[in-house]
């Protein structure tokens, strides 16, 4: 049977915890915040009700959302009364697997027992998080990113005992807030941090061997392929450009760097098979047959040009003081 979810508790009233109960409660869903203390609990939804007048203001917020939300969120005592009664429990406290653990236990000693448990954990493995769960059958992550009012995708990690049943509300809540969610393996890190970590290193390596400044990074990955990831995964990319490209790439990088950017398996394979890419209508991500290739690239350039539009209208973000 599939289960519909009507009420949320977060726990963890911070800038994280914060914005997954706005989306919740902007979404028509009655929601309940809880902090440490009910004064931070009680400064915490003073704090979502103001900013959510100033995201309706600045138009980020569509009219009438800052009434929604003052009409379905509301602050508990404990956290014990607030997860009493609910559907969904989402934890949102500090990444760290001590206080996860101390947290979970007490949720899920406190919560019915078949109300789901999510845990927004960024980086840590369900399997390091489960043994705090009473009844694990429930429980899973659930990965909002910062901000989250305004990032639309959520990573989804089952447990070894996370039912199809609890994996498949959340996705259907999911859907009902506006989101969209991707359901990966339970490794440390994920999938979306681990690739925008594996990022930060390689840039902070291109800064170290003195190939660019921080500042000239940064300027290139937002200008180039940073612009295209907006629209375009990395696979979807790489269709596009040509996965025979990738891999005489790769072979040059290989050569300079090491095997840790010598030729993935996937490409070369690909390559091997004949899956060029758009090019030749055989990709990673598919097959293209003439009429589809002719719309993914229509629709590549509009994309791109929009976005050059909208950066022109938003003009560049505000400067910071160069580190001394």
């Amino acid at each position: 049977m599939s289960r519909t979810i009507e009420t949320v508790t977060v726990v963890g009233a911070g800038y994280m915890g914060g914005g997954i109960a706005q989306i919740f409660a902007n979404a028509g869903i009655r929601t309940t915040i809880v902090d440490t203390t009910p004064e931070a609990t009680q400064a915490g939804l003073e704090r979502l009700l103001r900013e959510a007048a100033e995201f309706e203001a600045d138009g980020l917020y569509e009219p009438g959302s800052t009434e929604r939300i003052r009409a379905n969120l509301t602050a508990a005592d404990s956290l014990e009364e607030a997860v009493a009664d609910v559907d969904l429990i989402e934890e949102a406290v500090f990444e760290r697997a001590d206080v996860k653990h101390d947290v979970l236990a007490r949720i899920s000693a406190a919560a019915r027992p078949d109300a789901i448990i999510g845990t927004n954990t960024s980086t840590i493995p369900v399997h390091v998080l489960v043994p705090a769960v009473q009844g694990p059958e429930r429980f899973l992550t659930v990965h909002f990113s910062n901000p989250a009012p305004f990032i639309p995708g959520v990573e989804l990690v089952a447990g070894e005992a996370t039912t199809a049943e609890v994996v498949e509300a959340i996705k259907a809540l999911l859907v009902r807030i506006g989101r969209e969610g991707a359901q990966v393996a339970d490794t440390p890190g994920m999938v979306l941090n681990r690739l925008q970590y594996a990022l930060l290193k390689e840039a902070t390596a291109v800064v170290e061997e003195g190939v660019a400044t921080v500042e000239d990074v940064d300027t290139i990955v937002r200008t180039t392929f940073g612009f295209r990831l907006g629209f375009f995964g990395p696979f979807a990319i790489a269709d596009q450009a040509g996965l025979d490209v990738y891999a005489n790439g790769y072979t040059t990088l290989g050569e300079a760097y090491g095997e840790r950017l010598g030729t993935p398996s996937l490409i070369s394979d690909a390559v091997a098979a004949g899956r060029h890419g758009a090019k030749n209508g055989k990709g990673l991500t598919g097959d293209f047959d003439e009429e589809t290739k002719a719309e993914l690239i229509a629709y590549r350039n509009r994309a791109y040009k929009r976005m050059g539009d909208l950066l022109s209208d938003l003009g560049p973000a505000p400067k910071r003081t160069p580190p001394a």
